[in-house]
């Protein structure tokens, strides 16, 4: 009777940690898209997928009639609901991208949502135009849906306190210059206020708050009340040091700090990014509803606040988590530290209190096994990283183009299998020296890691730190009650259970996040987080795991199978084809002062059908400074394509410097001229003390100047450089195009290789050397 109860025990307890996981994961699944019958108040994905289609129909980068056309389309859709919309003439600047500044003149749509008594404004934010290759259904076809099914649902219902100020903005993907220009110098951001920005980096998967300003804590409480909250502390901390940008990051970077703000994306499917196959056709409506159902709750939350409140930070960050039921668990910065010290406390309690007692259930504990525990317990975090590792570059080996993706088209085959690697190598750790070192040693080394790393965690990445320490605190807590308070085995097993629950409900969200987050190319992050989880686990197997050899084979090989089947399943369900191609990326540039031409790559390694243009390991940056590290390149027949031209409008004395106004146009043809397939202009320039480009000052860097100027009309840009009297200025001008079907040797892809989604995919570049 004692072992069929036993075993049954173990097995409610296993039973009642999966559903806890399976809890877990749906906590963070996008809702089931509503028809677009849904109630007039409510959002529909359904009805906003009429936009997506619209802004989805052609590729559409900034500049190009096809931006104008979903421009035009913006703003009837506002005027259809009652708003006056305004389309406004800008010019943006971002000197984020290192030492290089860009530049480019914007048409922002914006429109105001009159509140009945303003405090403040609310600035719902996306952007209308794509990638150059891309259709951008998703970023932002999708932000911009949002926005619009929003504004619809919020007219049906009551009207709102606050000013609701939606804005449509130009040039994301080139250099953010939109929304840079609107925080700059639009009135309506003169004030400040609350930014929410809605973007898309896939096509699937929860919308994500993974962005906010510091001293979110308020800003957190407003966003806990949306219908399906997804969002972690962490995931603001990481993309904190990440060197990405959105549209938030301009209003972020306000020098008089006037906006406090969120940002949110789904990011699944990240192989349709600012690639060709971001179409309307490839978005997960589930996806849009999760953007449109929190957009809609936060703009009627923030919209009846106090949005002069939620302008100002607050006094510090919030830590925060996702819970089953649409919770969203929060606490204030000022309690990491004491949670994180309580976690070293609890452990170092539970291990002296084994020591004392120098047996548990059979199992001989000593300071010295609990030592030898506690340097064993970095195996599985090692292991993980090693697996992680180890399984992106067998997937290298056997398809050479993932090395290009961050992801796989059709990833989850590859993300149970590195769950596989990482639960082998964690239950090989255990069963393999339980019987040197015992279960109570490995279990306390396990939280000792924990709890350490939650220690470390709130002194660099405080929003990470309950990661580790909370289940670390509850599992030392739980073990504890085991050996002093509860009665019987059952209770025993129980009180440890329900402490490894805390792992699993904070633990899992975040590795199922992390996956798309990082990708299976940075797969270690993923894997380690599901390590830490298998070391919250470690007390649970100490006491539900039979002692014995006969555990070993069935538990340990049985992970190795879930591992090696899903990585077999994983390949044989992603090749790839006409609807997945590799992606590649071929670029051409011409000298026209020389007169030679090359078709280059910036592969890490050149696909089969990219090797036939390019060849060797050539540094170009002198002629092409946009290639600043090493490229593939290989000889080209020379195209007759136009060289952007310099003219010098004025040139005169100031001091010991001379003052130089210059305009600069794409030169005169058929191919790199045209609005359509012109990208960018980019100067390079030393000996330069300051310089301006259409009107806004950009920064020089001990003299050298590196700027863009994007989508410029035929009529050129221009620029006044302030340089040294008596030194001749060198200049190198590159003008960049796209497309290169019609260039001399350009042979088409077969259908099974794509275009990658890059700014460098597709990239017909002439550049000039001028001397003045």
């Amino acid at each position: 009777m004692t072992r069929t109860r036993s075993w049954a025990t173990s097995l409610a307890c296993s039973l009642f940690l999966l559903v806890l996981a399976a809890l877990a994961v749906w906590s963070v699944l996008p809702p089931s898209a509503r028809p677009a019958d849904a109630a007039a108040d409510e959002f529909s994905a359904e009805r906003a997928f009429a936009t997506v289609e619209a802004v989805g129909a052609e590729v559409h980068p900034h500049g190009t009639a096809a931006a104008a056309a979903v421009r035009d389309t913006i703003v009837a859709d506002l005027e259809g609901l009652g708003l006056d919309p305004e389309v406004v003439d800008g010019v943006g600047m971002s000197g984020r991208l290192g030492d290089q500044s860009r530049v480019a003149a914007t048409k922002n749509v914006v429109a105001t949502i009159p509140g009945t008594d303003s405090t403040g404004s609310v600035f719902l934010v996306a952007h209308y135009d794509s990638a150059e290759v891309s259709y951008g259904a998703n970023d932002d076809g999708a932000g911009v849906a949002t926005l619009l099914e929003t504004a619809r649902a919020l007219g049906a219902g009551e009207p709102l306190r606050n000013d609701l100020v939606l804005v449509f903005t130009d040039a994301e993907e080139a250099c953010l210059c939109g929304a840079e220009a609107f925080a700059h110098a639009d009135p309506r951001a003169a004030g400040g206020g609350v930014v929410v920005n809605v973007e898309a980096r896939g096509s699937s998967g929860p919308a994500i708050m993974f962005e906010t300003s510091d001293g979110n804590a308020a800003l957190v409480d407003a966003y806990a009340q949306v219908p399906y909250p997804v969002g972690s502390s962490l995931a603001v901390e990481v993309y904190r040091i990440l060197p990405n940008d959105t549209d938030f990051s301009p209003f972020l970077d306000d020098p008089d700090g006037r906006f406090t703000g969120l940002n949110s994306a789904y990011i699944d499917g990240s192989a349709t990014y600012h690639a060709p196959q971001d179409t309307p056709e490839r978005m997960s409506l589930a996806s849009l509803q999760h953007h449109g159902s929190n957009m809609l709750a936060l703009a009627r939350e923030l919209g009846d606040g106090d949005a002069a409140a939620l302008a100002q930070p607050s006094a510090d960050d919030a830590t925060y988590f996702p819970l089953p039921g649409g919770v969203l668990v929060r606490y204030p910065g000022w309690l990491v530290w004491p949670l994180a010290v309580a976690a070293v406390l609890a452990v170092g309690a539970l291990a002296v209190v084994l020591v004392r007692r120098g047996e548990v259930r059979g199992e001989r504990t000593s300071a010295g096994r609990l030592a030898l525990g506690f340097a064993s317990a970095l195996v599985p975090v090692v292991g993980a990283v090693a697996g992680a590792a180890a399984l992106w570059w067998l997937m290298g080996v056997l398809r050479p183009g993932y090395d290009e993706m961050l992801d796989p088209w059709r990833p989850w085959g590859f993300r149970v299998a590195l769950i596989g690697i990482v639960a082998t190598v964690l239950t090989a750790w255990f069963v393999g020296l339980r019987r040197s070192l015992g279960g109570p040693a490995l279990a306390v080394g396990a939280l000792g890691w924990l709890a350490v790393l939650g220690v470390v965690l709130a002194e660099f990445t405080p929003g990470g730190s309950y990661l580790a320490a909370l289940p670390a605190l509850a599992g030392a807590v739980a073990a504890l009650v085991a050996l002093t308070v509860a009665r019987g085995e059952v209770g025993r097993r129980v009180a440890v259970t329900l402490g490894a629950a805390v792992g699993v409900l904070v633990l899992v969200p975040i590795v199922l996040l992390f996956f798309p987050a990082l990708g299976l190319e940075t797969g270690a992050a993923p894997a380690v987080v599901a390590a830490l989880l298998g070391l919250a686990l470690a007390p649970v197997l100490a006491v539900l795991l039979p002692r014995g050899r006969r555990i070993t084979f069935p538990l340990v090989g049985g992970c190795a199978a879930l591992a090696i089947g899903a990585f077999v399943v994983g390949l044989a369900v992603d090749p790839f084809d006409a609807e997945h191609p590799e992606p590649t990326r071929l670029a051409y540039a011409l000298d026209a002062d020389t007169g030679t031409a090359h078709w280059v790559s910036d592969e890490s390694t050149p696909s089969d059908w990219t090797a036939q243009y390019v060849d060797t390991g050539t540094d170009m940056s002198e002629q092409f400074p946009m290639f600043a590290d090493e490229v593939h390149a290989g000889d080209a027949e020379p195209a007759d394509l136009p060289a952007p031209v310099v003219d010098v409008v004025d040139a005169a004395p100031a001091g010991d410097a001379r003052v130089l106004t210059l305009r600069v146009t794409p030169g005169e043809g058929e191919r790199i001229g045209t609005s359509d397939t012109l990208r960018y202009v980019q100067l390079n320039a030393s000996g330069v003390r300051s310089a301006t480009v259409a009107g806004r000052d950009v920064p020089v860097d001990g003299g050298v100047l590196d700027t863009r100027f994007y989508a410029p009309g035929p009529d050129g840009f221009e620029v006044r450089l302030t340089v040294e009297a008596g030194r001749p200025l060198d200049l190198r001008v590159v003008a960049a195009g796209g497309g290169l079907e019609d260039l001399p040797g350009f042979v088409a892809r077969p259908d099974d290789v794509g275009v990658a989604g890059s700014h460098t995919s597709e990239l017909v570049l002439v550049g000039t050397s001028v001397t003045l």
